[in-house]
This record gives structure tokens, C-alpha cells and sequence, in this order.
């Protein structure tokens, strides 16, 4: 695919009881967004309409049967289901459920052939879609054993002021300190520090790691993981050439803005990270998966069953999770071909010195 050709965005419908399709319509009611991107939607045209017709939206798609059939210029819908589906906006259910992972599966799949670049999901409720297929704590876990092809994935939530990375995600709080490792880690900063480089076209990165523990363990006193695992995991980091500082006490951490000074920070667990973040960035903020072969990006808040169909849910989250995508793939080229294997190219231009005419000298 040419850099300056459309990128193929997949968007599966998610909980179809939740705000999905109103952040969905609402986007791409937009024209300009069809300048962006070609956009994808895997999901059930008879439940698209009958959101659109209770919030009162225009905005018009088109139903294919296959993603080969796919246009620009226009919000194509490949149908994964036909079926009449009791819709109970506001309330988990089964089928909403089902659903959300029939649109998520046979997105990955067309993902696999080629036929989508990038995916962006809308957001799930992680307790209705599972099922004999999905047993998995949420999209990330799903995401990464289905196309992963091996690769570990980073949870990141970010927006143009922060980026919050992840050491353990969806995990019970009594699991966390012993999951917090000296492999597991350096093995999250790894994956940061490359997909800062990567994906967002830092050439430098600067990380900076939380502590574990309340005042980063205050010399052993309240606990002794930041001496016996942190410090020394930033020791071997700095070795490879990673910048990374710290360990941090996160409340001071973020309570001193710290973090304008780093271009990532990598938390031990989930809320430890996403609940500073989340007070700072929930209107644009983007959680992003690293770490795989493939960009998959989503809006940084769940299935808002509170507000489903009363139209008043913000959009811009999931905006920003498309040009998120978009950014990061054409990171990903740009990245990919400068530091490609210049050998065939040396071969070449020499080849090409050899077939010219000799300079005449006068």
C-alpha cells in the first residue's frame, strides 16, 4: 500500500447496548473524516439503524458483504449478522454480548488477508462477551493471542499530553506485587521504549517507572520490591540504552506534573496509572496497544451504559483513537524503511555506478 493512499481503518461495533454506535455515527457524520481514512465498520446494519433512527443522526453507511467490496468515500459496514437482535440500551446482555465478539472475530480475520490496515474498536463489557472463543480479561488479551504472531502487547493510554504505560493490566490488586517482576518489566520497558521510537517517532525517549509501593518503599520500610526488583531492572535498562528514571512515588509523581518531563511513564498496575490519567485526558484520551504487528487503538472509556441512547455521548475519544491509528501506522512506515536493511539498496546504487558512462575530463 502507497503512503499516500487511504488507510483501511477496521472498527468493530462493540456492546451494541452501550454507546459504540453513537460514537460510531456520530464521527463519521463528519465528510472530512472520509478524507482521512476509509473506514470499515464490522457489525449488524439492523441495530446501526435503529441507533441512528432513536438519536436522530443522518449519517449513512453502506452494507457489503465482504470487506473486498469496500469503497472510499464513504462509511462501508461489512454485515456480520443480519439478525433481528433485542437491543436493551443501558443493559448488559447476552446477546449485545455475542455480538460485540462476532464483529471483533471476523475483523481479525480480514485483518489477517490483508483487506484492513489498522483496527479500532469500540468498547466491550469485558463479563457478556465471553464465551467459548473468548476467555480472555479484555480486547488486549484477546488481540494478542489471536495476531500477535508471538509478540507481547503494553497497555498505553495516552492523548497529546501523556502517555501511561502498563506493567500488569487487567489483574486482580491481591495478584499484582507478585506479577511485578524483574523480567516482566524490563520486558515492558522494552516494548515501551521501542514502540516510542516506532510508533511515535521519538528518537530519544525518556521513561519514567513508577514504584510499587507508597513512597517508593521508603528504603525497605514499606516494602522491598523498588530495591530488589526496580532499581536494578533501571540499572539493566540503562545498560541497553533505555532512558528510564526512577522509581517514583506516584502520588507525588503526578501531583507535581512530573511527567510533562518524560515522554512515557510505566505504571505497575492498572488504576495506579489510568486513574491519574483518566482525571487528566478522559475527553481525548486513546488506549493503545504496543507490542503487536498489528495498530489497534480504542476510545479510552467503556460502554457508558448510563448515558446509551440519550445522545449526549462525546465522540472525540473515539476520534482521536482514529488519527491515533492513522499517525502510528505512517510512523510505522516511515520508521520501517529507515532502518530497513540497507544492503540491497548499497548493492543497487553500485550496480547503477557501474552501467554509467564513464564522466568524460576535459
Amino acid at each position: 500500500m502507497e503512503q499516500n493512499e487511504r488507510i483501511r481503518i477496521g472498527i468493530t461495533q462493540g456492546d451494541t447496548n452501550g454507546i459504540g454506535y453513537e460514537i460510531i455515527l456520530k464521527t463519521f457524520a463528519e465528510p472530512t473524516m472520509l478524507e482521512l481514512c476509509t473506514p470499515v465498520v464490522y457489525g449488524n446494519p439492523r441495530i446501526a439503524t435503529y441507533h441512528r433512527k432513536g438519536l436522530n443522526l443522518t449519517t449513512n453507511f453502506a452494507a457489503i458483504q465482504t470487506a473486498d467490496d469496500v469503497q472510499p468515500d464513504r462509511l462501508n459496514m461489512v454485515v456480520v449478522d443480519d439478525a433481528e437482535v433485542k437491543i436493551e440500551l443501558g443493559s448488559p446482555s447476552g446477546e449485545a454480548g455475542q455480538q460485540a465478539l462476532k464483529s471483533l472475530e471476523r475483523a481479525l480475520a480480514d485483518y489477517k488477508e490483508g483487506k484492513i490496515d489498522v483496527l479500532v474498536t469500540a468498547p466491550i463489557n469485558k463479563y457478556t462477551i465471553q464465551s467459548d472463543t473468548f476467555r480472555f480479561p479484555g480486547h488486549t488479551e484477546y488481540i494478542q493471542n489471536h495476531v500477535g504472531e508471538g509478540n507481547e502487547a503494553l497497555m498505553i493510554l495516552m492523548n497529546e499530553r501523556i502517555r501511561v504505560a502498563l506493567v500488569t493490566t487487567h489483574l486482580p490488586i491481591s495478584q499484582v506485587a507478585q506479577a511485578v517482576t524483574a523480567d516482566r518489566v524490563m520486558t515492558k520497558l522494552r516494548i515501551l521504549n521501542l514502540a516510542l521510537k516506532r510508533d511515535f517517532a521519538l528518537s530519544a525517549p525518556r521513561i519514567a517507572v513508577l514504584s510499587l509501593n507508597p513512597h517508593a518503599g521508603e528504603n525497605g520500610l514499606l516494602g522491598s520490591e523498588e530495591q530488589d526488583v526496580l532499581s536494578p531492572v533501571m540499572e539493566q535498562a540503562i545498560s541497553e540504552g533505555i532512558s528510564a528514571f526512577g522509581p517514583y512515588a506516584a502520588d507525588g509523581f503526578f501531583g507535581t506534573r512530573a511527567y510533562e518531563h518524560f515522554d512515557a511513564v510505566l505504571a505497575m498496575y492498572h488504576d495506579q496509572g489510568l486513574a491519574p490519567f483518566k482525571a487528566l485526558a478522559m475527553d481525548d484520551g486513546v488506549n493503545y496497544t504496543a507490542g503487536l504487528p498489528i495498530v489497534r487503538t480504542s476510545p479510552d472509556h467503556g460502554t457508558a451504559y448510563d448515558i446509551a441512547g440519550k445522545g449526549v455521548a462525546d465522540e472525540n475519544s473515539f476520534r482521536q483513537a482514529l488519527f491515533t491509528a492513522v499517525d502510528i501506522w505512517r510512523n510505522r512506515q516511515f520508521y520501517d524503511e529507515a532502518h530497513g536493511n540497507p544492503l540491497p539498496k548499497l548493492y543497487h546504487d553500485r550496480r547503477e555506478d557501474e552501467r554509467r558512462p564513464p564522466r568524460r575530463t576535459e
